[in-house]
């Protein structure tokens, strides 16, 4: 009986991204070999593409999974291992070398290096940014100030009327989060940005997930955080050179990560 149940909850269960064989592979035009160490490290790392002086970088190998509304997912693996790469062909912004993504939704890819404008204030890029993710301006404005609350950036002085090129690394993520977070998402992926905060703001970041995830939208966070990772995914996929490496409850696959990195 407890096998059908399980088998009528998957069912009804929603699909959100479904990566069926996905493989992604970068070319870098006019890379060379050297005798240094970083260019005899590239070296060995790229291979030599069919077009002259044209290198490839084979990111992701063959990658397949069904992520499900209501779902937080954790994305780790060494680095360059293909986390962001991934989360990059969910959002529509690299093209499969061969197999396939589908997403139903919009998804909306937040990276500490998201494009805010650095010579306009904190408070136009509150605005571009809600315009940008398809929130009307009667929108931005009810949520304008729980924007600039969450993100904790005012409570040393009134920044978010100084341009962005005066903020430090940290609060600029923080900001650049605070506007993603400020709308219900169908699939949103971090990441990286709930490193970047103090242990107050993670919480805050951490909650927030929490409230997306029971508006029955799937989050993706790519973090090096173990402990961010347990506090907000009930999943995790376990990337190790661009192949699956795991994918299953958050626990079981941390624990064979945490076995693996000797961490």
């Amino acid at each position: 009986m407890a096998e059908q149940n399980a088998g009528e909850h998957t069912r009804d269960r929603r699909p959100t991204v479904i990566a069926d064989d996905l493989h992604i592979v970068y070319r870098v035009n006019g890379a060379k070999t050297g005798k240094g160490s970083a260019t005899a490290a590239l070296s060995r790392i790229l291979k030599r593409g069919e077009e002259r002086g044209v290198r490839k970088v084979h990111a992701v190998r063959g990658v397949s999974f069904v992520a499900y509304r209501g779902e937080a997912i954790g994305l780790i693996g060494s680095n360059g291992s293909g986390k962001s790469t991934l989360l990059r062909a969910i959002a529509g912004l690299l093209p499969a070398e061969k197999g396939k993504v589908f997403t139903d939704g919009q998804p909306s890819l937040l990276g500490v290096n998201a494009a805010l404008m650095n010579d306009l204030t904190g408070e136009r890029n509150v605005i571009l940014g809600g315009l940008a993710m398809g929130m009307s301006r009667e929108q931005i404005k009810e949520r304008y100030q729980g924007i600039v609350d969450f993100s904790g950036i005012n409570e040393k002085g009134d920044f978010i009327t100084l341009p962005m090129r005066t903020y430090s690394s940290g609060m600029a993520a923080r900001l650049r989060f605070s506007i993603a977070a400020a709308k219900d998402h169908d699939v949103l992926m971090i990441d990286e940005a709930l490193a970047t905060g103090d242990r107050k703001f993670q919480k805050r970041s951490e909650e927030r997930i929490r409230e997306l995830r029971k508006e029955a939208g799937t989050v993706f966070l790519v973090s090096h955080n173990n402990k961010s990772i347990r506090d907000t995914c009930d999943r995790v996929l376990w990337l190790e050179r661009g192949e699956l490496r795991m994918d299953g409850p958050t626990d079981e696959v941390l624990k064979e990560y945490e076995k693996f990195t000797g961490k």
